[in-house]
């Protein structure tokens, strides 16, 4: 099974020439065509809102394009925020969600108005002091612990993960604690915030994570006496990274996300809560490729094929072991009958984008597409052995091409060396 690039060889060969590979490049119009299908699922929901989660794309044309679409921003750090800023992104239309938080980062969140994520029971006082009040709007992240299991699914495919282990939210005694103190501390309204799973394959992941919070939320109502307005069900909706996975039917989860709110807030009169998400990687995930050259095949124990990018544009698949489909472009209809790993030139031996990956042959000069890196593939780069990070261009809709972000020079690596 093949996956199909949203850019043609005719046109990589003709950005190529002022462009060179290795870069990323985005699509604007899956971008929007994306976020306009989210919104379309949770418009049953007035007050629904789609908090792009910047670390998985931090590109201020992508998050200006977002906003355009109704998108507010997730951010979790002093430079995200900032960004956001100058995207002209601010008050409730961001979320700042961090953990081991700086008290700057605090007062920045506070200065432009975002709505606080709080991590931990002990970041309410740390928060109080820092700025001396607490907001009126404020939120906390719940973590259930142990194991989250969603079985079988329909397509297949099992949802397993630990939230017992992830350094992440407060256990429910901490959150109706919080709640409590925010409260005497003058907040008025409330949010709820968890995340259980990453990269879910499954159309009832949200409706599940979903019925929990909002069975939380009618406890904590009642039980503390605080408005809650909100209720944010994170990421953890994912793409369908190899070619055979179903890709998940995101008005399907919204409507399951929907019957949970009928059967369990609403009969308890809580009608007015707003859904909010943070879908960095659904978002963006598929609608970005890692355009590559070949330049090197090698013969030894195993067939190599050597390209100019690295595991410093894609970290994922060194990182994690991921998967991510790789197109030969010009080649989509010969047969895959040549076996290799395609590596990048890393002084480490994880520093492979394939292993054991049939394709047809590959030949120095060809251009792969690496399928599936929009999100969590720039974001993720680094400068290990001097290597130094790629442009970010924009297909937009009239199919006309925009450099997002240059290419890094050696002048770029050296800018802060002190000599």
């Amino acid at each position: 099974m093949q996956k199909i690039p949203f850019v043609s060889l005719e046109q990589l060969r003709e950005i190529a020439k002022t462009y060179p590979t290795p870069f990323h490049i985005y699509d604007e119009a899956g971008i929007r065509r994306t976020a306009r299908a989210v919104n379309a699922a949770f418009a049953w929901n007035p007050g629904f809102r789609e908090y792009f989660a910047v670390k998985a794309t931090p590109t201020p044309r992508i998050l200006k394009i977002l906003h355009e679409e109704g998108c507010g921003t997730d951010c979790s750090s002093l430079t995200e925020l900032m960004m956001s800023d100058r995207c002209g992104i601010a008050g409730e239309e961001i979320m700042f969600s961090s953990n081991d938080t700086p008290a700057e980062e605090f007062a920045l969140a506070q200065k432009l108005g975002a709505t606080i994520n709080l991590d931990d029971l002990t970041h309410v006082d740390f928060l109080e002091q820092t700025l001396g009040f607490i907001p009126r709007r404020i939120s906390c992240r719940y973590n259930p612990g142990g194991v989250f299991q969603l079985g079988e699914s329909k397509e297949g495919f099992q949802v397993m993960d630990n939230p017992g282990d992830a350094k992440y939210g407060m256990t429910r005694e901490q959150l109706f604690e919080a709640y409590r103190r925010l409260k005497a501390l003058g907040a008025e309204e409330f949010g709820l915030h968890a995340f259980l799973a990453s990269n879910t394959l499954s159309n009832d992941y949200y409706p599940a994570l979903a019925a929990q919070l909002f069975q939380l939320a009618v406890d904590l109502q009642r039980e503390t006496g605080c408005h809650i307005a909100f209720i944010n069900l994170s990421g953890g909706v994912g793409v369908d990274y190899r070619p055979e996975q179903p890709a998940n039917d995101i008005a399907a989860i919204g409507e399951g996300v929907r019957r949970a709110y009928e059967s369990i807030l609403t009969p308890n009169g809580m009608v007015d809560v707003a859904i909010y998400t943070e879908m960095g990687r659904y978002m963006l995930a598929s609608n970005g490729h890692l355009v590559t050259t070949v330049l090197h095949e090698k013969h030894t124990y195993k067939e190599y094929i050597g390209v100019d990018a690295c595991a410093a544009n894609l970290m994922r698949p060194a990182m994690y072991g991921a998967y991510h489909h790789i197109t030969a472009m010009g080649k989509e209809s010969l047969p895959c009958d040549h076996k290799y790993d395609v590596v990048g030139s890393l002084c480490e031996n994880n520093d492979k984008f394939a292993v054991d990956r049939m394709f047809p042959k590959l030949e120095i000069g060809d251009i792969l597409v690496i399928h599936d890196t929009g999100a969590h593939g720039f974001s993720m780069g680094y400068n290990y052995n001097g290597r130094l990070r790629s442009a970010e261009l924009l297909l937009r809709e009239d199919g006309s091409v925009e450099l997002m972000r240059r290419a890094e020079t050696p002048e770029d690596y050296f800018a802060t060396l002190v000599w």
